[in-house]
């Protein structure tokens, strides 16, 4: 019963908040809950404590990556300049506000991770304070955990 219930007469009697012959399948939520609150961002349904998102556009742990909408590349902008090149509008609160996500530098562009990866990928081209352009990738791994690559 995978640890979480009891084998009686060769079937399983799952502990609270387990379900499914082997018990299985986690009725938790949390896993499910996305940065927004809501659960799978109000784009999918949680099932055994994993989303299937419901909405083909949005995929992720939590159905909060979006490759076809515009604000992934917008929403990260500044954190992304604050931490890789220190300037920008949360450059004062960076250390507060912008540490959700890991970071890695690359020399060139051609050195981003490309398309074709298990984790969903954006590439963004965004303008900084000084009106240049700047490039990164924002992605989300099966663990929920943001990574970002950035050109130096």
């Amino acid at each position: 019963c995978t640890g979480n219930g009891i084998c009686k007469c060769r079937m399983c009697e799952c502990f609270p908040n387990f379900t499914g012959s082997a018990c299985d399948c986690s009725l938790d939520t949390f896993p499910c809950m996305a940065s927004n609150g809501q659960i799978c961002n109000g784009r999918g349904t949680c099932e055994c404590g994993t989303c299937n998102c419901t909405d083909p556009k949005f995929q992720g742990p939590t159905c909060e990556m979006c490759q076809t909408c515009l604000g992934v590349c917008a929403e990260h902008k500044d954190c992304v300049q604050c931490r890789a090149f220190d300037k920008g509008e949360k450059k004062e609160t960076c250390s507060q506000e912008c540490m959700h996500f890991n970071m890695t530098r690359v020399e060139s562009r051609d050195k981003l991770p490309q398309p074709g990866q298990p984790d969903p990928l954006s590439h963004c081209k965004e303008k900084d304070v000084d009106d240049c352009w700047f490039y990164f990738t924002y992605s989300v791994n099966s663990n929920g955990e943001a990574n970002v690559h950035v050109v130096e």
